[in-house]
């Protein structure tokens, strides 16, 4: 029978995701200036429409805008219809995107990729909530998903949270999907809620990642501050020196012949594809980074913000 810390690294509890409260008083998460630097700091200054405050740009309307802000000299000039932003301190709302899907539910060493994006869904909602936002967020479980719109509730986050710990209960029982079909779903149903001046932040190993998926991130961070955190497990970056057994319970393969090959093409595939989606979703200013499912996830989220803080 497993221990309750080796379930804690395969299945999430309630339990475990309210255990990350605390970091509200011991991390500050207050990374610079720069919009998508600014993810998990509570209240900060964001994009709003309004009236009598800091001009700060024009962009294009979009319909919910204030037509009083309409802005007519660039109206005129470009042909398309632009309303005037300006600058004030106000709560920005939250919407985190938490992948539970197949492709999750590994792990290697420590814990899985389920269990750390879960955590990480924890602490950003806590860290929002805190600094007085609504707060809300999607599930994805590959074949469906739920959903918890955003409030500035806590019995609505913990709603957030058990659908997090349900989806990850259930990780291995999933059935085939197909990923496009999923994809489109969800987006359809997430442009009805994120709209403009949200703080988006996606969890996620960006395992299927598509055209469509760069096309939607483009236009969502239009209007929206987006936040992508890569969660993957050292093993699918490096092997490790033993001969190892690989199995997806229906077939096997044994790893020893051809390993120097095997870990270079590896590692080098592993560095292509990350460092090829980052170059292209840095295009549209949203932010990257990449979290391990070996280090405890409080001591990586310190470094990737000293790092952001330094720049």
């Amino acid at each position: 029978m497993a221990s309750k810390s080796q379930t804690d690294s395969v299945f999430l509890t309630l339990e475990h995701l309210l255990k990350y409260e605390w970091l509200n008083t011991v991390l500050n998460f207050k990374v610079g200036t720069q919009k998508s630097n600014s993810v998990l700091s509570g209240r900060y200054a964001s994009r709003l429409r309004g009236r009598g405050l800091d001009f700060e740009e024009a962009r294009p309307y979009v319909i919910g805008d204030d037509i009083r802000n309409i802005d007519w000299k660039v109206t005129a000039k470009t042909g398309v219809t632009h309303t005037k932003v300006f600058t004030e301190e106000k709560e920005k709302p939250a919407f985190i995107f938490v992948d539970q899907s197949p492709t999750m539910g590994f792990g290697s060493v420590n814990k899985t990729k389920a269990v750390i994006a879960g955590e990480l869904a924890a602490i950003s909602a806590y860290k929002i909530m805190k600094g007085g936002d609504r707060v809300g967020g999607l599930v994805f479980k590959g074949d469906s998903y739920d959903l918890t719109t955003p409030k500035r509730d806590q019995r609505n986050m913990l709603q957030f949270f058990q659908h997090i710990v349900d989806a990850n209960n259930s990780i291995y029982e999933h059935k085939p999907f197909d990923f496009s079909e999923a994809l489109k779903g969800v987006i359809s149903k997430l442009q009805n809620i994120i709209t403009h001046d949200f703080l988006v932040i996606i969890i996620s190993d960006f395992f299927r990642y598509n055209k469509e998926t760069i096309q939607y991130l483009s236009l969502l961070s239009e209007h929206n501050d987006v936040v992508l955190v890569k969660v993957f497990d050292p093993m699918e970056e490096s092997l490790p020196k033993e001969k190892i057994t690989l199995t997806n319970n229906e077939k096997q393969i044994s790893i020893s012949k051809n390993r120097k090959r095997i870990v270079k093409d590896l590692k080098e595939d592993f560095k292509t594809n990350y460092d090829g989606f980052k170059q292209e979703i840095e295009k549209y200013n949203i932010t990257l980074f990449k979290i391990n499912t070996v280090d405890p996830v409080e001591d990586q989220l310190i470094k990737v913000f000293t790092q952001y803080e330094s720049k």
